[in-house]
């Protein structure tokens, strides 16, 4: 197949004359191009105009046929499309590179050290906030409480997210300002007490109460996390983004920025499930801008494992007679089904436990009715009850899965879940088979942005210390390929934008990266040292 499209590019570029070559703006060539198209071809050269892909084919073809004053000699690199994370939260991490960074910390007084340190070098803050504790990775992996926050910050909000985004603790001023009492009880949520007096741990819902208060951001703030954010993603390859999870007024800080030049990152918004977001869009429709898709709704069907917020369909193995949560009643999502299959929207539901699976695939089948277009997602399905693989491929419903996860939980989900469960957990071959395709994302903050970790982890199963020898539940492991597909096109086409990006075709945007190892041959303890020579979007570089 690839020598036979390479010939009938030659083949074409004859036909349009060899007397008079065509101005374009960028050649690229002495490469080893994977356009991963449908054929997943092979290809030396291309060419680019005003930010599409014109021409692809050998080298000797492209340049006969094309003259450009920028031509990139990719020396025999390896040139692949832009990376695409289909699950992330890009304004939630450049927020969060202003913030206190607690990931990967192994005590709560290390947490609580660090926190000091950023109060001294950000005295100006009115509020101190962080994210990424675990308290999986502590001694006694229990939760902590606030008593020593406090002691050090008894006038001065603190507001510290643990690693999911799906449980924070406060101290008690933040609580005070939230008017957070031990007898409060949030729909969907859960205040902690011990002995009647408040922890400062709240679980989902009750996170909102106290993040209610704090004050509105700047355009300013926004173009500082957003640029910044920008920055490292595409020193990491990726072009496009899946935020997933943005109110109104931050897709039009997005908007602002593109419009200004700003902004080079592409983004495909859901929206939060907000009464504001629906009266702003549901009548209109999508919006749709040369680099902004806003074109889906997040929903959340129930909360994290590590945080035992998921539901479950029996009791936690390390909590008898604890089942999770749903966030809101089965009702609402079954009402908001309804009105969202009229639209062009997408559903994207949030769901980790076997339970919250199996109560939002039943109402996606209700309303989809067997094959269809919609692309309607479950974000993370990362618990499913084995009899209920099948929903998603009757109803073409997108599993939308994070291999980082696998990888990071892997050390504790057997202790939540027991044995028996783990075979439909983290079972992204199994997933993949439903629909024979698989968008894979990070979900960062909550994961590192790298998509170097997310083919490891995909492929190998292991995690950045190469454990363990063997991979973890390998059966469930993705070849090279799908691990590639999964990170370009199909990732575009869990967001329906295949036609626009994706893969390196003729008509699409010229968004692709340089490595100087070929990703797929790479062995896994030499993945993470690979690093992007450069990336471009729109035929421009950006990194």
């Amino acid at each position: 197949m690839k020598q036979r499209i390479i010939a009938f590019s030659c083949s074409f570029l004859v036909l349009i004359g060899c007397s008079t070559k065509q101005q374009v703006d960028l050649i690229v060539h002495n490469a080893q191009v994977y356009t991963v198209d449908s054929a997943f071809t092979q290809v030396q050269a291309f060419a680019v105009n005003d930010g599409n892909i014109v021409a692809l084919g050998s080298d000797s073809a492209i340049l006969a046929a094309y003259s450009s004053d920028s031509i990139l000699n990719a020396q025999q690199q390896f040139i692949y499309p832009g990376f695409i994370d289909g699950h992330a939260h890009f304004v939630g991490y450049g927020q969060g590179l202003f913030q206190v960074s607690l990931f990967g910390m192994n005590s709560w007084k290390a947490i609580v050290d660090s926190v000091q340190a950023f109060a001294v070098r950000h005295p100006q803050e009115t509020w101190i906030r962080g994210r990424g504790w675990d308290q999986n990775l502590f001694a006694d992996k229990q939760y902590p409480d606030n008593s020593l926050l406090n002691q050090l910050f008894p006038d001065k909000p603190v507001l510290l997210t643990r690693v999911d985004g799906h449980a924070a603790i406060a101290n008690a001023k933040a609580l005070a300002l939230a008017g957070i009492t031990p007898s409060t009880t949030p729909v969907g949520g859960a205040v902690e007490t011990k002995n009647g007096v408040l922890t400062g741990v709240l679980i989902d819902n009750a996170v909102d109460l106290v993040t209610a208060k704090i004050p509105a951001a700047t355009a300013a703030d926004y173009e500082k996390w957003l640029l910044a954010a920008q920055r490292n993603c595409v020193a990491m390859g990726l072009t496009t983004i899946t935020d997933c999870g943005l109110m109104y007024n931050d897709v039009a800080q997005i908007d602002a920025l593109h419009k200004a030049n700003k902004l080079q990152q592409r983004l495909y918004v859901m929206l939060s499930d907000d009464t504001a977001n629906y009266n702003r869009y549901l009548a209109k429709g999508p919006y749709v801008t040369d680099r902004l898709w806003v074109k889906g709704i997040k929903v959340y069907a129930d909360g994290a494992l590590g945080s035992r917020g998921a539901c479950l369909l029996k009791h936690y193995a390390d909590k008898p007679g604890w089942f999770g949560f749903l966030l809101k009643d089965e009702k609402y999502f079954d009402s908001l089904a309804n009105v969202l299959v009229k639209t062009d929207f997408q559903m994207c539901t949030h769901a980790i436990g076997d339970s919250a699976n199996r109560t939002v695939l039943k109402i996606y089948e209700k309303y989809l009715q067997g094959k269809n277009d919609k692309r309607w997602r479950i974000e993370h399905a990362q618990i499913v009850a084995p009899s209920d693989f099948y929903l998603f491929g009757n109803n073409s419903v997108v599993p939308s899965v994070q291999p980082t996860h696998a990888t990071s939980d892997m050390y504790w989900a057997e202790n939540r879940l027991g044995k028996e469960r783990m075979a439909g957990a983290y079972a992204y071959q199994q997933l993949l088979q439903q629909n024979g395709w698989l968008p894979l994302g990070t979900d960062f903050p909550v994961e590192d942005i790298s998509p170097f970790k997310t083919f490891l982890a995909a492929v190998y199963r292991v995690d950045a210390q190469q454990y363990p020898s063997g991979g973890f539940q390998s059966n469930n492991a993705l070849t090279p390929e799908q691990a590639l597909r999964g990170m370009t096109i199909w990732a575009a086409k869990a967001n329906r934008i295949e036609h626009e990006v994706g893969s390196l075709e003729v008509g699409k945007r010229a968004d692709f990266l340089l490595l100087p190892n070929n990703l797929l041959t790479t062995p896994p303890n030499a993945l993470l040292q690979l690093a992007v020579t450069a990336t471009y979007i729109n035929g421009v570089k950006v990194h």
